[in-house]
């Protein structure tokens, strides 16, 4: 082998040159046209919350933002939903499958070699090329129109990726597979934030339905009361009826609190990924106290804190190595194909000496007249970018607003809650006297029981704003991204 091409090694460098200087002529042919232009970034003075929103508290939510609440019911149910929740599966389903495409973009860049072996029996005609072959002239060694050729060998081909396409390819594909992973703890998020709220709206509604029960006792006394004297003639039959209206519609929130246990039970059942008996029992535990916490500046920090955006940047990043690729496409593009094996047109000559065949084919592509093609590509990609960046800007002025808007309702419901707590203080004053007057024998039974019923009117209240306060927590555990830390967020470079 070295004695048929050594002496030819000359004639291949200087073929090699002349291919190289003829792409670096005609590298211009295929021209760009609609590159466009980048759109920005959204600043980082847009980031920043305004100074008049504020918590007492500071800090970020933990990895495990749920357990601050020392609830084992709901550490379970989530543990539960993040392993079996059917989005759960479906994003880690999509991070195999971009990992899987950024294996598959790499192999298209590493040297491909196959084994390839064909029986090829034929007849040839005497008309063609192989016509002297169809002769029968055994001292020639052409025995007949009829051979069976054999081809065995192994082939191999490498693109020489001088440009970058193939790199951009790559880099665009893991730009992908870090934004499926990023999403992931999207998810894991969205998962965890709904069902405490589902879970903490059941613990609201058992709380709510053991207060509707103890107004539902002085109901039923006072209707219990009104109907001996009504049946005395003492008083009139209106105040007894006026009493068992209060009575139903008691009864009627009651049971609508028992309806909406069971609708977050089945929503709850759903977004775990439970069967019918897959959930839980879930025992009445009081709600816990607030332990909301806004950071002192948002800025970047928000970026590293909220997954969802964080995939968004990956992908952005991924949308320019898709425009660098299409840039590349313009340029010559080389490859090198090679086959060393066997070939005959008689099989028993398959593994001579003299059936060797070798092949080394540098080859060059060089897009002159695409008929706009490439350009197209281009700009669909240009487009494409600009549109996600704009998506990511809005993204991230939307996030700020949710967390501007849910500190400034736990601001608010702070604030209420002081008031109310305030209130139930001053209207239990009455309850006390009443019931006091009623132990001296100062006052009726009935009149001791309904002095009740404003303070619980007022817990009930009050169980109303717990419920929204913690409610927000939650949403505010949500806005700035829960325990998710990427660090740091990917840097954007439009190009």
């Amino acid at each position: 082998m070295n004695a048929r091409w050594g002496g030819r090694d000359w004639k291949w460098r200087r073929c090699l040159l002349c291919i190289a200087w003829t792409s670096s002529v005609l590298s211009g042919c295929a021209l760009i046209h609609h590159n466009g232009t980048p759109y920005a970034e959204i600043a980082p003075e847009q980031i920043n919350l305004a100074d008049d929103i504020h918590l007492a508290r500071d800090g970020w939510p933990a990895a495990r933002w749920w357990t601050r609440y020392g609830d084992a019911q709901l550490d379970a149910l989530i543990d539960q939903a993040l392993a079996n929740a059917p989005t759960m599966v479906i994003a880690r389903t999509r991070v195999a499958q971009a990992k899987s495409d950024v294996e598959l973009a790499r192999a298209g860049s590493n040297l491909q070699v196959a084994a390839l072996a064909s029986l090829d029996r034929e007849h040839i005609s005497a008309n063609g090329f192989l016509g002297p072959f169809a002769k029968d002239e055994p001292a020639a060694g052409l025995t007949g129109p009829w051979y069976t050729e054999g081809i065995v060998g192994l082939g191999a081909s490498l693109d020489v990726d001088i440009w970058g396409k193939q790199r951009a390819q790559i880099a665009a594909s893991l730009g992908v597979s870090n934004a499926r992973l990023a999403e992931t703890s999207a998810v894991e998020l969205e998962i965890s934030t709904d069902v405490a709220q589902l879970y903490y709206g059941i613990q609201t509604n058992y709380q709510l339905i053991d207060l509707l029960n103890e107004l539902h006792e002085v109901a039923a006394f006072a209707v219990q009361a009104h109907q001996a004297r009504a049946a005395r003639g003492l008083e009139a039959r209106t105040l007894l009826e006026e009493a068992r209206a209060q009575q139903l519609a008691i009864e009627q929130q009651i049971v609508s609190a028992q309806v909406q246990i069971k609708q977050y039970r089945e929503s709850m059942r759903a977004l775990v990924g439970a069967g019918p008996s897959g959930l839980p029992a879930i025992e009445a535990v009081a709600l816990p106290p607030s332990q909301a916490a806004l950071p002192a500046t948002l800025s970047y920090e928000l970026l590293a804190r909220r997954p969802d955006l964080q995939a968004m940047r990956w992908v952005v990043e991924s949308s320019f190595d898709k425009i660098d690729a299409a840039k590349a496409a313009f340029y010559p593009s080389f490859d090198i194909k090679a086959f060393f094996g066997f070939d005959a047109l008689h099989l028993a000559d398959l593994f001579t000496h003299a059936s060797q065949q070798i092949n080394l084919i540098p080859g060059l592509y060089l897009p002159i007249f695409d008929g706009g093609r490439l350009n197209a590509n281009l700009n669909g990609a240009r487009e494409g970018s600009n549109l996600l960046i704009e998506r990511y800007n809005e993204a991230v002025l939307n996030a700020v607003r949710d967390v501007a808007q849910t500190g400034s309702r736990l601001q608010a419901l702070d604030a209420q809650t002081g008031l109310q707590k305030q209130r139930i203080e001053s209207i239990a004053f009455t309850r006390d006297s009443t019931e006091a007057s009623y132990q001296r024998g100062l006052t009726s039974r009935l009149a001791a029981l309904e002095a009740r019923q404003p303070v619980i009117a007022e817990q009930v209240a009050l169980l109303t704003l717990n419920a929204q306060t913690l409610s927000q927590e939650i949403a505010l555990t949500k806005a700035l991204g829960g325990g998710y830390r990427a660090d740091p967020p990917v840097e954007l470079k439009p190009r």
